[in-house]
């Protein structure tokens, strides 16, 4: 199985997110930390958070790129716990154990994400603000196209719409309104 592990191709993270995820940590969308956001949250680094930003799930930090990594299930099933202990610690689920089938669920969205993928394709995610939630888009960015020169995805999101190469598409998630 296939998951996403943050990667960095410059500094530019550490001066865009206010809390930037570590080079090698495994990274998953983490849309559900906007799913209550409107308007007026989406200033300065929060903005570019939300705009394209992966959490890691050691440092809870944000990243612009993820490449696709193997994963072995014992570092897969760390990885829910981690996830769930979070929902706990920072969103007031009642539990690990009532946390544990959400974190599974975000995770397991994650390998759908990397499935089928080569190892080291690359994967950016767009969000915007939709009527029924947060909008989520992908797009996959394959080794041999993967140029240092065209990942520049920090900006505004129309902008960053514009400057980005041709890539497949993957398709749209709607994140739900709270993850608990």
């Amino acid at each position: 199985m296939n998951l996403g592990r943050a990667i960095h191709f410059d500094e530019s993270d550490t001066l865009v997110f206010h809390s930037p995820a570590r080079t090698g940590e495994w990274a998953l969308s983490g849309g559900f930390e906007f799913s209550n956001w409107g308007e007026g949250d989406l200033t300065g680094k929060a903005r570019q958070a939300f705009a394209n930003g992966w959490l890691g799930l050691e440092t809870f930090g944000r990243v612009t790129f993820v490449a696709v990594t193997k994963i072995e299930p014992d570092e897969f099933d760390a990885l829910i716990e981690r996830l769930a202990q979070h929902f706990v610690d920072i969103y007031g689920a009642p539990s690990v154990e009532a946390a544990r089938p959400v974190a599974q669920d975000e995770l397991n969205h994650m390998v759908e994400l990397c499935e089928g993928h080569d190892p080291n394709t690359l994967l950016t995610v767009a969000r915007e603000l939709a009527d029924s939630g947060v909008s989520e888009a992908y797009r996959m960015i394959d080794p041999p196209e993967a140029e240092l020169d065209i990942l520049a995805v920090h900006g505004e999101l129309e902008e960053d719409k514009e400057a980005m190469p041709e890539v497949r598409l993957i398709p749209e998630r709607i994140q739900p309104e709270s993850p608990l």
